[in-house]
């Protein structure tokens, strides 16, 4: 299934039904009086987090969701019936943006969890509510109020206690392939990722973690360029984000630390919190160059980021180092008291 993260929908929540105009009518009571009851309520719709969807795909085909109107009230002081609510299941993680306003009106964070965003009509009032000492034969009856209309824009962020960040070959997907059951496409061209990848790292009994690979990011990214300015939005709601660096770049003029500071760059134009979330620095790739190179030039790359967080030396594709850096998230994790398991939960 192709990953969509954005759509658009429009919502119709059910109208009121019509409140009854109607007088009683029984054996040996002439003037019985008015009966009319009121319409029934109008549907609400509601959004719902359920597991298993990890796409907006499906709104890209339907894209109108009405919910059904109340019925109209009856005699003998009967209320219509209500309209049963609407219910249109997202993928966890998505958020709910009214277009008209720009007004965010929830965020779905859990499966089962349900956020009112179209409220349904109530229903009109009978004649039996017009009764008084001064009009006890009211002819009047009220119609049902009409539901919300909105134009509703879904976006998805991916939940992920981790998230990788780097240039476009700079090994992410070679590295969430090396330590979670996640196959996204590895290929020696940049942009082979199109799509976030999630893969939920095991790392011993009961002690797990998500983590996400995005499209690789490149600079003027936050202008539009290239692919990652799509899918920065998935990193927001990572506890940690990893930034991996090719200490051996097959361009013999590329400058890892230049590359590295665009990225950080990067992250400050599209958002300041975002590039405010606590960094490690991930220098990938070590098993290309002699050990003495390698540990010279991590070195050098360390010393001119003047790079103050951890910083770890791997190679996803060797597996070489990608434990000691597992372990070590999961205790950063641990310590904060609060990541994802491999089931979604909290």
């Amino acid at each position: 299934m192709r990953f969509v993260d954005e759509a658009v929908i429009k919502v119709q929540a059910g109208h009121g039904g019509r409140g009854a105009v109607s007088f009683r009518r029984e054996k040996f009571i002439p003037f019985g009086g008015p009966d009319g009851g009121d319409g029934g309520k109008g549907a609400d719709i509601y959004v719902v987090g359920q597991e298993g969807i990890n796409t907006l795909a499906d709104f890209r085909y339907h894209r109108a969701f009405r919910a059904p109107n109340g019925t109209p009230g009856a005699s003998r002081d009967c209320t219509g019936a209500g309209g049963e609510d609407l219910e249109i299941p997202v993928p966890i993680g998505t958020v709910i943006v009214d277009v008209d306003t720009e007004e965010q009106l929830g965020d779905v964070t859990e499966a089962g969890q349900r956020l009112l965003v179209a409220k349904g009509g109530k229903g009109g009032w009978g004649n039996t509510r017009f009764k008084s000492s001064t009009n006890r034969t009211p002819r009047k009856a009220m119609p049902g109020l009409a539901g919300e209309k909105r134009d509703l824009r879904l976006e998805l962020k991916v939940m992920a206690d981790v998230g990788l960040l780097g240039l476009p070959n700079a090994g992410k997907s070679t590295l969430i392939r090396a330590v979670s059951a996640a196959k996204p496409k590895v290929a020696d061209y940049p942009f082979t990722t199109l799509h976030p990848n999630l893969g939920v790292v095991a790392v011993g009994v009961h002690r797990s973690f998500v983590m996400a690979d995005i499209p690789g990011l490149i600079e003027g990214a936050a202008e539009g360029a290239g692919l990652g300015i799509r899918f920065l939005k998935h990193l927001q709601r990572t506890r940690i984000l990893l930034h991996l660096v090719d200490v051996s770049p097959p361009d013999p003029d590329a400058d890892p630390v230049k590359d590295a500071r665009a990225i950080i760059q990067e992250l400050k134009n599209f958002n300041a919190d975002l590039a405010k979330k606590e960094r490690w620095l991930v220098l990938n790739k070590v098993d290309l160059l002699p050990e003495e190179e390698a540990d010279k030039h991590c070195k050098d790359i360390v010393r001119r980021l003047r790079w103050k967080g951890p910083v770890f030396r791997i190679s996803g594709l060797a597996r070489q180092g990608t434990e000691a850096l597992c372990q070590a998230v999961m205790k950063r994790l641990e310590e904060e008291g609060e990541w994802r398991t491999a089931d979604g939960g909290r």
